[in-house]
């Protein structure tokens, strides 16, 4: 499916899309819109339209949506707030494809995702940024904000009941054993959401701590190993992997390397090497299937406050790209030089 282009971009023929600048501009859009709601004409229709320009992006090219992504949420410069709700709409939507969920329900999840804060926009960056713990006042507004973000947006004449009753319980705990068919839809999508908020707040770093590598948040949620019978997780794992593209993981040569794009199994994507085991560059990253035999295979998946080093997105993008159809044929004239990294 084409990217559906916002105004002002233009397609370049015979260039593969520029999706990083794609992915700033809509995490800009999405950060002036949580920023002054009440100064967006039709606050619903701008949100719906954001939502469609998530929905052109991820259908483009899936491995290269997460990639930009997790890319994009860790060095973001618009604001911790608006950064996690582009991460976290992003993965209801692909955990929508993957549960098949309803088209209604699918729209409610999403648009709850992105708006799911609305009401602490400008504290949740602060307290990202902010070394000491919340004062007692920060503790309050923390405490409010599922019902603040809900009034919020009925003042901006959000009707769907759906959007609104999951802002409204989104940090209540649900059972994750019950089948999320049993659910009723409020619950099963509030269900869906804690797993992805939490696990995308586990990976965002703050100033009073690293964050987590993408295994590890996991872990945190569900332990060594995922239950098949908590669907979320095990969905959530399934469908972007123990380390989705745009993380770092270390690899069992010494090298660090970057995951491009998913593999067949949850554990073994395509990387590419970019450092070897003393920390220095490679004149030209290395691309390995980690599910072929005799390939380099992760050891571990890594923070990316653990790694220290300048990315080309866009070569890398077209690395991952050409390296899945082609198994790394005669890719390294892809990267013209170590610098080019």
């Amino acid at each position: 499916m084409p990217v559906r282009l916002p105004p002002g971009n233009q397609r370049h023929d015979g260039e593969y899309e520029d999706l990083l600048s794609l992915w700033s501009d809509l995490e800009s859009a999405l950060s002036v819109v949580l920023s002054a709601p009440l100064r967006v004409q039709d606050f619903a229709a701008k949100v719906r339209q954001l939502d469609r320009w998530l929905q052109d992006l991820v259908a483009h090219d899936i491995d290269a949506a997460l990639y930009l992504m997790f890319q994009l949420a860790s060095t973001s410069t618009v604001g911790y707030s608006a950064s996690h709700a582009l991460v976290c709409g992003t993965l209801c939507h692909i955990m929508a494809q993957e549960l098949q969920l309803p088209p209604r329900e699918r729209d409610s999840l999403v648009r709850a995702a992105l708006t799911m804060n609305i009401g602490m926009t400008a504290l949740q960056d602060v307290l990202a940024g902010q070394r000491e713990k919340p004062s007692p006042a920060q503790q309050e507004a923390i405490r409010s904000h599922p019902r603040e973000s809900q009034a919020l947006l009925e003042r901006l004449f959000i009707t769907d009941s759906l959007w609104l009753g999951v802002v409204g319980q989104h940090h209540a705990s649900m059972s994750d054993r019950i089948p999320l068919a049993h659910q009723e839809p409020q619950d099963r999508l509030t269900r869906i959401l804690g797993t992805i908020d939490r696990y995308a707040a586990m990976m965002s770093p703050r100033k009073s701590r690293a964050g987590r590598s993408a295994t590890d948040s996991v872990r945190a949620i569900v332990g060594h190993e995922v239950d098949q019978r908590d669907e979320v997780s095990y969905t959530l794992v399934r469908s972007v992997g123990l380390c989705p593209p745009g993380t770092f993981v270390r690899l069992d040569n010494g090298d660090t390397a970057i995951v491009l794009r998913r593999g067949e199994k949850a554990n073994q994507p395509l990387v590419a090497s970019l450092l070897d085991r003393a920390g220095a560059h490679h004149a030209r990253p290395g691309i390995y299937q980690t599910a072929t035999a005799g390939k380099p295979r992760i050891q571990s998946a890594l923070a990316r406050s653990a790694v220290t080093v300048e990315l080309n997105h866009r070569t890398m993008v077209r690395l991952g790209l050409y390296a899945a159809a082609q198994h790394s044929s005669g890719l390294m004239g892809l990267v013209t030089a170590s610098g080019a990294l």
